[in-house]
């Protein structure tokens, strides 16, 4: 999922349904806030040779992180299931392939007995290797199951060493499953090349990155990212779009995520009844390098090809989300028209003109967050107006029509000074 910018993804949707001017259904049949399952969150500390450097308020790295991950078991809300997951703990050789598989769960996620996470915590000592794609691997699997929110935090002071299983290919991969879980990042004293690799693993699951250089700094962090996962959120139902309207998936109000490849066309059908007005959203996240100058498009058309309305978005490579929407009232039925059918299959399709950069892999495709929303129409369907400003046309007739008067006034007060001017 989007997590995304999860959240997410929820953000992003719903930046997109303000945009076109509609808001989240009031209770939704799909993508409803979760509350019924804890919430998980796994911490994955870096416990790499590195992280005995003495940088951070004149103590190690490991030091500042102990005494953090102290303070953040103290201060776990109760509801949270909570997990410790290491990498590069246990093996201090030089055999790569064994290094690249120095992971281990050190404290099951789970209801969380704080006396027990500290003990585990405190035996930690700073040994080997940076696997962080394979650390990231098992700790979705550590999380895998239920529907309540779903967290990695990772914390590491260096970039994965374990090429070439690249660590942002991971975390695409883990995105595309569409199970919910988003991954936050910490830099403990980053270089450049960490913090790109960080940053493109959060981005990558609708997840935050934080560069982090004090003791104080890294308890805050994580401190806020753990109470996040307690907060209620929007999961959305995962989904799969047809290459055209006749084979694509029938939807209800809800909340939706999916993958589009480059250059893709997605279709989807949602049934609309006569008095209804079908409100549609769509945000597509460019979580990788992507060529500048792009867009996304959002047809409603009819099961016969007609279009009905559109809403289209363009970017030149200053986001990494890009979102549009529209709004479709179907009228009430006439006594006349009391042999049409009352429903209507109206078909949406998304379009994207995203491109990838040199280099860059098109699999899995670019996430993408699909808002749903079918409610009780306006009174008449002429109400939402030409061009897409509603009865904002009352407003703007009324704003030309005062400036066309004073216009004329002005004109009429200047004549008027200029005659007296020549007069005296």
């Amino acid at each position: 999922m989007i997590t995304s910018k999860q959240l997410a993804a929820g953000v992003c949707a719903l930046l997109a349904a303000l945009t076109a001017g509609i808001a989240f259904p009031a209770a939704a049949v799909a993508g409803e806030p979760t509350g019924g399952t804890a919430p998980k969150v796994d911490l994955v500390l870096d416990v790499s040779g590195s992280m005995r450097t003495r940088d951070i308020d004149g103590g190690t790295r490991m030091a500042a992180a102990k005494q953090a991950f102290n303070e953040v078991l103290d201060a776990t809300p109760e509801e949270v299931e909570l997990g410790i997951r290491t990498l590069g703990a246990d093996y201090p050789g030089d055999n790569q392939k064994t290094g690249c598989r120095d992971t281990a769960q050190l404290y099951p996620v789970g209801p969380l007995d704080r006396t027990e996470a500290k003990t585990a915590v405190a035996t930690l000592s700073p040994t080997g290797w940076t696997p962080i794609g394979p650390a990231l691997l098992k700790a979705a699997g550590d999380l895998d199951g239920g529907d309540g929110s779903k967290r990695i935090v990772l914390i590491s002071d260096g970039e994965d060493t374990c090429a070439p299983l690249d660590p942002c290919e991971v975390a695409r991969e883990i995105a595309a499953k569409g199970i919910g879980l988003t991954i936050d990042t910490l830099g403990l004293v980053p270089n450049a090349k960490m913090r790109q690799q960080l940053s493109c693993i959060a981005e990558a699951t609708g997840g935050t990155y934080t560069s982090v250089e004090h003791t104080d700094e890294l308890t805050d962090r994580v401190n806020q990212l753990v109470d996040r996962a307690a907060d209620p959120v929007v999961t959305p139902v995962a989904t799969q779009g047809a290459t055209e309207c006749a084979k694509a998936p029938t939807l209800k109000s809800g909340l939706y995520t999916d993958r589009e490849e480059f250059g893709q066309q997605r279709w989807y059908r949602v049934d609309v009844q006569a008095g209804q007005e079908l409100r549609a959203s769509v945000s597509v996240a460019a979580d990788r390098t992507v060529n500048p100058d792009y867009g996304t498009l959002l047809r409603a058309v009819t099961v016969h090809g007609r279009e009905i309305v559109r809403g289209e978005a363009a970017g030149i490579g200053r986001t990494d989300v890009i979102s549009t929407g529209l709004r479709y009232p179907k009228p009430e039925r006439d006594d006349d028209d009391s042999d049409k059918p009352a429903a209507e299959t109206v078909c949406l399709q998304v379009t994207n003109s995203f491109s990838a950069a040199s280099g860059v892999k098109t699999t899995p495709g670019l996430p993408l967050e699909l808002t749903v929303d079918v409610v009780d129409g306006p009174s008449q369907a002429s109400d939402v107006a030409s061009f897409g400003l509603g009865r904002g046309w009352w407003l703007l007739g009324a704003l030309i029509l005062t400036g066309f008067l004073a216009g004329l006034v002005w004109g009429w007060l200047s004549r008027w000074r200029l005659a007296v001017w020549r007069t005296n």
